[in-house]
């Protein structure tokens, strides 16, 4: 990175620690992608604050100092986005309710009948086994669930107590949906077999 500029003694030396702190945050971050980036941003950020470096610490010491700072950073990044994937599913904003299709536009796995809502939501069985089933999830998740569907908080309020955006919020409901739904399929499943 700083091999360009061979008059800077300064850029060199910290560009040899490149590898151990290549290592270092390989180790911690488990990522190529993301190890490269917090490399540089720890290279540069070194580069940047050279007259900071009193040399009461070894160069190494220093920059791993700051490459640790930098590898929190990008846990906490990781921990407020949720990347999201192509997929042919799409998600109506003002209703939360998504809709999977082919690339025909026929249905994934089609509605089931669950009768009538008004009936299930009475239904003290029903509760006990959506409780079941939020206590397998992420506390984050069940929380987030919790929120939308049975306190109906509104996008804004989601997104503002846990600081995420809307699309992590739609991206994270949708997951959590997913996993509701085949625990609620093996719940059936197997109270259908007892």
């Amino acid at each position: 990175m700083f091999n360009d500029n061979p008059d800077d003694e300064f850029g060199q030396r910290l560009s040899r620690h490149g590898p151990i702190l290549y290592r270092y945050a390989l180790t911690q971050l488990r990522d190529r992608h993301k190890t490269d980036d917090a490399v540089q941003e720890t290279l540069l950020a070194a580069l940047q604050s050279r007259t900071s470096f009193s040399g009461c610490a070894t160069e190494r010491s220093w920059l791993v100092g700051i490459l640790k700072h930098k590898i929190i950073d990008q846990f906490r990044r990781d921990a407020r986005e949720v990347p999201l994937y192509e997929s042919a599913i799409a998600v109506d904003p003002e209703t939360g309710i998504e809709h999977e299709r082919t690339e025909a536009g026929d249905w994934r796995d089609r509605p089931a009948n669950w009768g009538n809502p008004e009936q299930v939501l009475d239904n003290r069985q029903f509760w006990q086994i959506v409780e079941l089933c939020l206590q397998h999830l992420p506390e984050r998740q069940a929380h987030l669930f919790m929120m939308r569907e049975i306190f109906e908080n509104s996008t804004e309020e989601i997104c503002q107590e846990m600081s995420i955006t809307s699309n992590n919020l739609w991206t994270m409901l949708h997951r959590t949906r997913l996993v509701l739904r085949n625990r609620l399929k093996l719940t059936r499943l197997q109270g259908s077999s007892a």
